[in-house]
């Protein structure tokens, strides 16, 4: 049996050290206290980097919703083709009716016959030319009707393949807006823990910001030296000036960054991809310093955010959400490439 040794009082070392760790922990926050509240500039950050992460799924969303778009058109037409192999069978089949009718009234009825009016008509197509059994004309029916079945069969299989697709597509578009409009959210709730007197400060450093950087989203003219379809386009765009940006959206009250270039391009009857990656792509190249007004501007990466070249370093371009289509200079965000309609 062990003994119960009693303990030794600690030193006086060990209670100033105990007490010091004691008052140590007593300084810490509990649970029940709430964190700090961020600041109104650290908000407009957060917000901002919100803003700036959605830019990409956006124009992700905006290729898959294009795809879907396309499915679709695909499969309606896959569809009325199907039923018009539908009715053609149908109709094919029931002129081989009366011949199978001629028969049985000739005298017992022909096991061909019977295995066409089985429940596997299939089973007779591929048998009764083999048994020959059949007269040419039944024959030749017959070997008509046996194509048109395999013709509905492609059909059928085509058609539930791009069903199939078109449904994948519409998952992926689905899981992309949730993704954008998480961020959105989470924005929006950081502005709505601000106070109305918040508010109104973090838009007054932004208008700062603005005139600094020479940006305005006011409505104007264009007087520069652009011609042909680029001033066509050009003034399309400066007729949007004011405009609030909304994700996904091409007009014709508010636009995204690429649904306002391609409408602008569209206006002066030329037709553009329909996101920043696809534009970048379809575009000829041109380097910054042979920018010519109606040039397409891109920033960050090939992928995330374009505008519209204006002359005199400047572009016009649908921002980011919270903000209205605005004229700024190039160099406000990092320039990446620039592509010639």
């Amino acid at each position: 049996m062990g003994t119960h040794r009693r303990p030794k009082p600690p030193s006086r070392a060990r209670i100033a050290t105990l007490g010091v760790a004691a008052g140590a922990v007593s300084l810490l926050p509990t649970q029940s206290e709430a964190a700090p509240k961020p600041t109104v500039d650290e908000v407009r950050k957060q917000v901002e980097k919100l803003y700036e992460e959605a830019e990409a799924p956006t124009e992700e969303y905006n290729g898959i919703l294009e795809k879907q778009q396309k499915l679709q058109r695909e499969v309606d037409g896959a569809q009325d083709r199907l039923a018009r192999k539908q009715q053609e069978f149908n109709e094919l089949r029931e002129k081989i009716g009366p011949l199978a009718a001629e028969q049985y009234r000739s005298g017992a009825i022909d096991p061909s016959v019977q295995l066409f009016l089985s429940s596997d008509p299939d089973d007779y197509l591929d048998k009764a030319e083999a048994l020959g059994r059949t007269g040419d004309r039944q024959a030749a029916a017959l070997r008509a009707l046996r194509s048109k079945q395999r013709e509905l069969a492609q059909e059928r299989a085509d058609a539930a393949q791009q069903l199939k697709d078109l449904n994948e597509a519409r998952t992926e578009a689905a899981k992309k807006k949730d993704e954008v409009q998480g961020k959105l959210t989470k924005a929006r709730k950081l502005l709505n823990s601000l106070t109305a007197e918040q508010r109104a400060r973090m838009d007054a450093a932004q208008d700062r910001e603005d005139a600094a950087a020479g940006t305005s989203d006011t409505p104007a003219s264009y007087n520069g030296p652009a011609s042909g379809r680029a001033k066509t386009a050009i003034e399309f765009a400066y007729a949007q000036l004011g405009k609030p940006y909304e994700w996904g959206s091409t007009g014709p009250s508010s636009y995204d960054c690429s649904g306002l270039v391609g409408a602008a391009w569209r206006s002066a009857g030329v037709s553009l991809p329909r996101t920043v990656k696809q534009m970048y792509d379809a575009g000829r190249k041109v380097a910054q310093s042979d920018l010519q007004p109606g040039d397409i501007i891109y920033w960050y990466n090939d992928s995330q955010h374009n505008g519209i070249y204006i002359g005199d370093g400047k572009a016009i371009h649908a921002p980011r959400t919270g903000k209205n289509i605005e004229i700024t200079q190039v160099g406000y965000m990092p320039f990446y490439a620039a592509t010639r309609p």
